[in-house]
């Protein structure tokens, strides 16, 4: 048996899923819960195989939390079920260690489909994830709004936090989360790494 936790804040999605996967001959539901607390503390006592993981979460997102469950339970595969369809979300949860990506209008043939296939040790997209990530994959993978490339921009050239708002007009608490956000899309830990980055790739 296929043993699934489900991650969701919405129980009317919980309870569609585990209808779904208890019809299943193959699977059953393990546990489920509606925030990334309630996740920690259900695997330290609950065997798992696949997690089903929304990225909407309300205490912490499900891209820190799949790295969290990757980096904690290294065998339990991992799949993004969310209505989430931008390139960003999906490139961010397989970084972080997901195995598939489902959307929540998939059709249940896709959903169950895909949790065999990540079972069996392989990935899963759903079709209009797969299109979504074909495309970006024939544009180049990494894409910047005009406001980001500013703000790399004037992180390679060495300006402070404060300096970038002055010049931006922005509050230095809000270029503090502009280059939070930058660091988790770029996939780096530090400054000195998005600048080689940036200058690498010539994102500026």
């Amino acid at each position: 048996m296929i043993r699934i936790i489900i991650i969701d804040d919405h129980p009317v999605v919980i309870d569609g899923m585990k209808q779904l996967i208890e019809s299943e001959p193959d699977m059953k539901v393990a546990g489920s819960a509606m925030n990334g607390t309630d996740c920690k503390a259900l695997l330290k006592n609950t065997p798992a195989d696949i997690i089903l993981l929304d990225i909407n979460l309300p205490d912490i997102n499900g891209m820190e939390l799949c790295e969290y469950i990757k980096q904690h339970y290294p065998v339990i595969r991992i799949i993004a079920l969310t209505g989430f369809k931008e390139y960003f979300y999906m490139q961010r949860m397989l970084h972080n260690g997901a195995s598939g990506y489902l959307l929540k209008n998939a059709l249940p043939e896709e959903i169950t489909e895909g949790i065999r296939t990540v079972y069996g040790g392989n990935e899963y997209f759903s079709e209009e994830v797969s299109s979504v990530l074909k495309s970006r994959k024939e544009k180049g993978s990494i894409f910047l709004t005009i406001r980001e490339t500013e703000l790399l921009s004037l992180i390679v050239e060495g300006y402070t936090n404060r300096e970038i708002a002055d010049k931006l007009f922005l509050g230095v608490e809000t270029i503090n989360s502009y280059r939070k956000n930058l660091l988790l899309k770029l996939g780096v830990k530090n400054t000195a790494a998005m600048v080689k980055l940036a200058i690498t790739e010539k994102l500026v």
